[in-house]
């Protein structure tokens, strides 16, 4: 997909996207959900948010999974909430990435890939994440990462970045962060810098977030807002990220 441009909010937002008011799309095999338009769905206050351009919610059943496909010029993360997710490239890539692991790459110059639940029989659950990249017309590469629960536990676990000064084990080209947590009837704060986006995904459990409740499939959409509190049980994921070329 290509870059696109949206404008920044004119005030800080807190905005709520509740789990049904997300696209959906059944293939059977797959279940998605699009937090932002993508492939046949198309909703114009949903189209990107800041440099994140795509974040699908996806439960693939055992045994089949997504066939080669190109990509470039974009950085993909991929979480896997439950399961286990196969991957082969065309750069000679083979790997399986478990629950609470990272498979992440940047398309560059161009790479096609396959995903698979490598279960035969057991629902692989993900969400695949689309970052706009920092410099485009790079080599493509690839890697996965696995982490234990220890790693998140009521605790923020920064995993990718591409931001000067933040240590993260997964690098990236774009002035963005991923950071995710296990919350246990715990509580996290997360700080942002004036006018930065965030992208925050309630993937299992219930945490009240600024005081709102937020189940499973829940998401909320901030702008300008200086700090992120958190209170309750379920995993979460958090992107802290730059405004887009045109914001």
């Amino acid at each position: 997909m290509g870059r696109m441009s949206t404008l920044a909010p004119v005030s800080p937002t807190f905005s709520i996207q509740r789990a049904a008011e997300r696209g959906y799309a059944d293939h059977g095999w797959l279940k998605a959900r699009h937090s932002f338009s993508f492939a046949d769905y198309f909703d114009p206050e949903y189209q990107q948010w800041g440099a994140l351009r795509v974040f699908n919610d996806d439960r693939i059943a055992g045994g089949t999974g997504f066939p080669p496909h190109p990509h470039r010029d974009m950085e993909i993360v991929t979480y896997v909430f439950s399961g286990e997710l196969a991957h082969e490239d065309t750069m000679g890539n083979r790997g399986v990435v478990k629950a609470g692991g990272i498979q992440f790459m940047s398309a560059g110059t161009g790479v096609r890939h396959s995903e698979f639940n490598a279960s035969p029989d057991t629902e692989l659950h993900l969400v695949q994440m689309w970052i706009l990249p920092g410099k485009e017309g790079v080599e493509p590469s690839y890697g996965q990462l696995d982490f234990t629960v220890e790693d998140r536990r009521n605790r923020w676990l920064t995993a990718v970045s591409g931001r000067a000064g933040v240590d993260a084990p997964i690098r990236i080209t774009q002035d963005a962060s991923l950071h995710l947590s296990r919350l246990e009837a715990g509580r996290l704060t997360h700080t942002f810098d004036p006018k930065r986006y965030g992208f925050l995904f309630v993937g299992e459990g219930t945490v009240h977030v600024n005081g709102e409740r937020l189940e499973a499939g829940d998401a909320v959409r901030l702008y300008d807002i200086p700090t992120l509190d958190l209170a309750g049980s379920g995993e979460v994921v958090l992107w802290d990220l730059p405004a887009t070329q045109g914001d």
